[in-house]
């Protein structure tokens, strides 16, 4: 049976990968306070998990190893591209980085780090000036931060879905939004009626439709 070789055991590529991204999202989001360290180190810890996957030990495959052999006899497990779940479990036929899913994960990917860069521009101005970031991103959702953390996550489980990504994301969704709902109320103390406003015209993750058209 023929297989990408080497497929797993690439260690240096899981170091290589997991340290790009997690600095390439550090070095937007710039952790300081224990809130902001709790956030980035999950985000970290799921990024990780993905890539010990991708390149060095397959534990999902290994698990569902007897399942699948029994759905999918003609599935190789070995190779590199078994690991792309979704398309094997779709029914899909072909090159798995060319199918629709893993299209829409670039998309949410390079989304998610294009909103976390600019949300960061904006946020680093208004604290420097201890004002409440309002313009950018801020302008259309209060949480461009969190909202762009969760976006990658959801494109890496698009792209390379495992057992434990899987069972993290939604723990993680959790905890995203309730620092979103601790940090409402640190801002609420700290500009008082200023944040209310805001807040009452600014939704919290997902922008307005209407407002979108009232924009256009």
């Amino acid at each position: 049976m023929n297989h990408d070789a080497p497929a797993y055991g690439l260690w240096l590529l899981v170091l290589v990968n997991s340290a790009v991204f997690i600095m390439f999202a550090f070095s937007f989001f710039k952790p300081q306070t224990s809130r902001d360290w709790r956030t980035f180190g999950t985000f970290a810890a799921f990024i990780v998990a993905l890539f010990v996957e991708m390149y060095g030990f397959p534990l999902t495959l290994y698990v569902l190893s007897g399942w699948l052999q029994t759905k999918y006899p003609s599935l190789d497990l070995l190779s590199h591209n078994s690991g792309h779940l979704w398309s094997t479990l779709l029914g899909e036929s072909g090159d798995p980085h060319f199918s629709p899913l893993h299209i829409a994960s670039y998309i949410f990917i390079g989304g998610g780090f294009w909103l976390l860069s600019s949300a960061w521009t904006v946020l680093y101005h208004a604290q420097r000036h201890a004002q409440l970031a309002v313009s950018g991103p801020y302008a259309r959702i209060r949480h461009p931060q969190y909202v762009a953390f969760v976006a990658i996550l959801f494109g890496f489980l698009l792209q390379w879905p495992t057992l434990l990504t899987l069972l993290m994301f939604p723990f993680l969704v959790v905890m995203y939004s309730r620092l979103a709902v601790n940090e409402e109320k640190d801002m609420r103390q700290q500009f008082g009626a200023e944040f209310d406003a805001y807040a009452a015209r600014t939704p919290r993750f997902l922008p307005s439709l209407s407002d979108t058209r009232q924009r256009g």
